[in-house]
């Protein structure tokens, strides 16, 4: 968990958290990646999707720890006094003092089996028809259905040549386990209730019947999990060998999650327990900042952030409020670190920068020089210090893995 970077490692979880289909965990979101990435979205405009019910507080993660925005300048326009600090506002706690259980987690067996299973062996599977039986649980069965309620027939009730997997839970209950038994070429009735909360009102605790003709039943064979199939799904010649791979980049994944845990709670423990008084306009700078961005994103889609609140029914102040929670969280993670940040003297060298600079235009398939030009190197290096507050606070912590307290308990008894 050596040189974490606090914003890699932390902001992705506001990138993947977000509702306004991202396609990807961005692994910054500091301020100047965030000027680079709106310069390389105008050059090739990326694809994602309107939320289709989307709040407000799952818009932002706790855990961003305010990359994007800076007190320490403090403008007056916003409440701030110019010269003042974070150390200025809070009184940090002993980072020594923390105390936490790591609970690292490791890769089973069954994981990887699973894994297999679940992500490789479908890719491979084939297709039978089945001639000698009736559908079962697992067959996968071609229907026409036609239903009505009272003998008229409703919208969306009807559909031909529908492939159907008997026991996923696709259809109401009831309706896939009258399919059961039933063989390729048969035409009968299933009988369902529509349950009393039924998404459709007009369906809503009604009875219905299904005219259904099964067309074709089939199952789905998996192949072998051999040698040959390690050859054609991987680069390795041996099942083994395969397996042994995708232990070690899952175990990289989970160790990466576990030191993502490991930060979040500390930086939880510190903000519990500092102490300070913190302008209501801070507050208010951050919801605002949050709304902005949200409209900002939904515009990109082609929505005005009027019309969204018009199909959320909620009015511009009850969206607003509804940021606060992650505005007050985030602002005092902010200033906990910058505090953190000053006390100890931490500051960014510019090697640092360098490659920070590096990695943004890497990231955005930008040149150097451009970023360089988009981005403000004083405020990046205060993300940056930011960021090795966060290896500090974890450097002088007591970070114990639950695996080793257990074994210690087990040796007094």
């Amino acid at each position: 968990m050596k040189n974490t970077n606090l914003t890699r490692a932390a902001a992705s979880l506001l990138a993947c958290g977000m509702v306004f289909g991202l396609t990807a965990c961005s692994s910054s979101a500091s301020s100047s990646e965030a000027t680079a990435e709106s310069a390389a979205s105008s050059e090739a405009a990326s694809e994602s999707t309107v939320p289709d019910d989307a709040t407000a507080e799952s818009a932002a993660d706790d855990y961003s720890y305010l990359a994007d925005f800076s007190f320490s300048d403090a403008y007056d326009e916003n409440g701030y006094l110019k010269g003042i600090t974070a150390l200025d506002y809070v009184t940090l706690p002993d980072t020594e003092s923390f105390t936490l259980s790591d609970d690292a987690t490791t890769v089973s067996d069954s994981d990887i089996d699973d894994y297999i299973s679940n992500n490789i062996l479908s890719n491979y599977k084939t297709t039978n028809e089945i001639t000698n039986r009736a559908a079962e649980n697992g067959d996968t069965v071609n229907i026409d259905f036609a239903g009505s309620i009272d003998g008229v027939a409703f919208d969306g009730g009807t559909g031909s040549d529908y492939d159907l997997t008997l026991g996923s839970g696709t259809f109401i209950d009831g309706f896939e386990d009258q399919i059961v038994g039933h063989s390729a070429g048969e035409e009968f009735d299933v009988n369902v209730t529509f349950p009393t909360e039924y998404q459709a009102a007009e369906l809503a605790g009604k009875a219905a019947v299904f005219k259904i003709k099964l067309h074709e039943v089939k199952y789905k064979e998996l192949p072998a999990l051999d040698d040959e199939l390690a050859k054609d799904c991987s680069e390795y010649d041996t099942l083994e060998e395969f397996k042994e791979s995708i232990r070690k980049n899952n175990q990289e994944q989970l160790d990466k999650q576990d030191d993502l845990a490991v930060e979040n709670a500390l930086v939880d423990q510190v903000i519990e327990s500092m102490e300070g008084e913190i302008p209501q306009a801070m507050y208010d700078t951050r919801m605002d900042e949050m709304v902005n961005d949200f409209a900002f994103r939904v515009e990109q889609q082609g929505l005005r952030l009027e019309d969204y609140l018009k199909y959320m029914g909620q009015t511009m102040d009850q969206f607003r409020a509804s940021f606060m929670p992650q505005a007050e969280k985030q602002v005092k993670i902010r200033l906990a670190l910058e505090a953190v940040a000053a006390a100890e003297n931490i500051e960014a060298s510019e090697d640092d920068v360098s490659a920070e600079i590096k990695r943004i235009a890497d990231q955005y398939k930008m040149e150097e020089d451009k970023v360089r030009e988009l981005v403000n190197v004083d405020d990046l290096k205060k993300d940056l210090a930011v960021n090795k507050a966060i290896d500090f606070i974890k450097s002088h912590a007591n970070v114990v893995e639950k695996a080793a307290e257990a074994e210690k308990t087990e040796d007094a008894e």
